[in-house]
């Protein structure tokens, strides 16, 4: 239990930085909507990442269920933390004198913020084993394809500035997000 607490307390530091800087974020949006061009896209990829954020300390719990801990699993869950981390600061970056907006901004950097969103949901998997048999038989179907469409809907992301797409995959992500969580919460009830 001791080994649990060490590595939930250091994926908990990493993971409040990311949340942190997503807080830090938004309240500047807030407090100057004028001077950032507010992008409706990329607010809902930062609802979508805190709502992800939350999840992720959640079911993180499950990890105390580990009966053997190695040091291997300890670098796979930091190096997952670190991976929320980072899409977290592609969302808001230091400074936009490069850009015009937060659009363009966003549009220059997807490469990147989807390639991490497509590795953390990779990632994603492998904790899920991590935790055992039992957790990856409750997570259900709906895990499954969540998952592979979220992959596939990154890839394409990556090679389209298609507003109608980035729109439609940012909503039907929040969506599955929220469904995930209620059948989650209702089949655990």
């Amino acid at each position: 239990m001791e080994k649990f607490t060490h590595v939930r307390i250091v994926m908990g530091m990493i993971v409040s930085l990311g949340l942190t800087h997503m807080l830090k974020g938004l309240s500047s949006a807030i407090q100057h909507p004028s001077s950032k061009n507010i992008y409706p896209i990329h607010m809902a990829w930062v609802a979508s990442l805190i709502l992800n954020i939350l999840q992720f300390w959640w079911w993180e719990f499950s990890l105390r269920e580990i009966p053997v801990w190695t040091f291997g699993i300890y670098l796979y869950l930091i190096f997952y933390a670190f991976i929320i981390y980072l899409m977290c600061a592609m969302l808001f970056p230091e400074s936009l004198r490069e850009y015009a907006d937060y659009r363009d901004y966003f549009m220059s950097r997807r490469v990147w913020f989807f390639g991490l969103a497509l590795a953390e949901s990779v990632i994603d998997i492998g904790d899920s084993f991590i935790k055992g048999e039992l957790h990856v038989a409750g997570l259900g179907d709906m895990y499954w394809v969540k998952t592979a469409v979220f992959a596939i809907g990154c890839i394409f992301a990556m090679r389209t500035r298609n507003q109608v797409f980035h729109a439609s995959f940012v909503a039907l992500n929040l969506v599955a997000q929220l469904l995930f969580v209620a059948n989650m919460s209702w089949s655990r009830a």
